[in-house]
């Protein structure tokens, strides 16, 4: 945009207009039928989504603890090729700043600040009370931010007051204003952005009511999947009118839960409370804000790690001795985790747009390069191309073909599409019973008979 001529802020007002055109998408996704949403997110489709979303997040989550996102992103400029051709390259550069500090990603004191954060969730798990238990999250997180305050690197703090002095005292919604536009190009981009957010969103929310002991399943959980969803698009909106970018569900809150067992609405009513007042009174956020990236790591890595857990819980629902569901999930995550890992065959680096191999198009038009930048992000995202293809699995995948049995057996196995397994008696062709058998090689494995059964054929003979 700055190449087309649009100065700071009339940019950002375009960025505004269109992303709130464009989650239009999300609203109208939330309205389709509940039927319809069921079976574009049945089990094995949002086990997959949680499941892709916690790996995600915990490369995140390490980047963080190693000193921050951008410097681990730019650490390919201390290979040593790049370092003996003595060439200058423009930021950003692969050094991380905390606080005073300005070092190379990963060094030991960065690690060590975050590892500090770990040690202390262990040490409330083992000798904290049941209230400390409940707490552990910001009480680790205080313990490592006090550790980080009280020492420091060469001379240099790891926290500055400057965040703090640099804030407003209050300040609100509407205190700087951008003339709101519509910028064609980045259409595409933002319609697979919220593609990817819708995807989290009905994630997110299988999450919560797994880290909650809420079934997964009935009329509570489709609804709420279906308002979460509607919440999520309005809410993008609202936020773009208050000249912020959209906003999306945080993961992290289904790690809080599991942590602290606690899932009450009222928790999260009281947190929305707090976050407003944090927002309005500049100098609590500065104070939040002076918590050190490699400090927050340590802290975000551990709760990421418990969305991933979630997700791996949430495949009970899944029948995994269904060859067709083994093939959806192995397809998903084959594709979904190798994307995660290694981002770069379809993203472009940082800071160094249009060259991913995949798809260069940098003497493309504009319109163009929209829709390679849209492609672009679809594909190197992990929890969306794995769920997409899932989804796709699911649909056009036939059912497993029933298991045949020898002629003295009584019941044939049947495996729907849903994982479910049923007994279909072979004289009746009624189901008997939808509980899955212990399969052997050549039967089904049959349940002794009872005692009043033994007497009733010792009675007979």
């Amino acid at each position: 945009m700055k190449n087309s001529g649009w100065d700071g802020d009339a940019a950002y007002g375009a960025m505004l207009g269109t992303s709130m055109v464009c989650c239009l998408f999300e609203l109208a996704f939330s309205l389709l039928p509940i039927t319809y949403i069921k079976r574009l997110f049945p089990p094995q489709v949002t086990s997959i989504t949680v499941v892709l979303l916690g790996i995600s997040l915990c490369g995140t989550g390490m980047k963080y603890w190693g000193g921050g996102v951008v410097c681990a992103e730019m650490g390919w400029k201390t290979h040593q090729q790049v370092v003996n051709a003595n060439v200058t390259l423009p930021p950003p550069f692969a050094t991380c700043q905390n606080g005073e500090t300005n070092e190379i990603y990963g060094v030991a004191p960065y690690i060590g600040l975050g590892f500090s954060v770990l040690c202390s969730l262990v040490v409330i798990e083992l000798f904290g009370s049941v209230f400390m238990k409940n707490c552990n999250v910001i009480i680790a997180l205080c313990m490592g931010y006090i550790i980080a305050a009280v020492t420091n690197l060469n001379g240099e703090d790891y926290v500055t007051t400057d965040n703090i002095a640099a804030a407003r005292p209050v300040t609100f919604l509407w205190v700087e204003t951008y003339p709101l536009s519509f910028y064609g190009p980045a259409v595409v981009p933002l319609v697979v952005a919220y593609l990817v957010t819708t995807v989290e969103t009905v994630g997110d929310i299988s999450a919560t009511f797994e880290a909650s002991q809420l079934s997964t399943e009935g009329e509570f959980y489709e609804t709420s999947v279906q308002g979460g969803l509607t919440s999520d698009g309005f809410c993008s909106i609202l936020s773009g009118l208050m000249t912020s970018m959209p906003n999306t569900t945080f993961s992290q809150n289904n790690g809080v839960i599991s942590l602290t067992k606690c899932a009450s609405r009222r928790a999260g009513y009281g947190a929305a409370f707090w976050m407003i007042m944090l927002g309005v009174f500049g100098k609590f956020a500065g104070v939040i804000t002076a918590i050190p990236d490699c400090v927050l790591g340590g802290m975000t890595i551990f709760l990421f790690a418990n969305v991933l857990t979630s997700g791996i819980n949430l495949t009970h629902n899944v029948d995994l001795n269904s060859r067709r569901n083994k093939f959806i999930m192995a397809l998903s995550l084959a594709i979904g985790v190798g994307v995660t890992v290694w981002p770069y065959a379809f993203q472009d680096r940082r800071a160094s747009p249009y060259t991913a191999g995949f798809w260069t198009c940098a003497d493309c038009g504009t319109t163009m390069q929209g829709v390679r930048n849209g492609v672009s992000i679809f594909l190197s995202t992990g929890y969306c191309v794995g769920t997409v293809i899932a989804m796709l699995l699911n649909g056009i995948l036939p059912a497993d073909a029933p298991i045949a049995y020898d002629d003295h057996d009584e019941l044939v196995v049947h495996y729907e599409p849903g994982g479910v397994i049923e007994k279909v008696d072979k004289v009746s062709d009624e189901v008997t019973d939808k509980t899955p058998p212990t399969l052997h090689a050549d039967k089904v494995e049959e349940e002794a008979p009872t005692d009043a059964a033994k007497q009733a054929d010792v009675e007979s003979a």
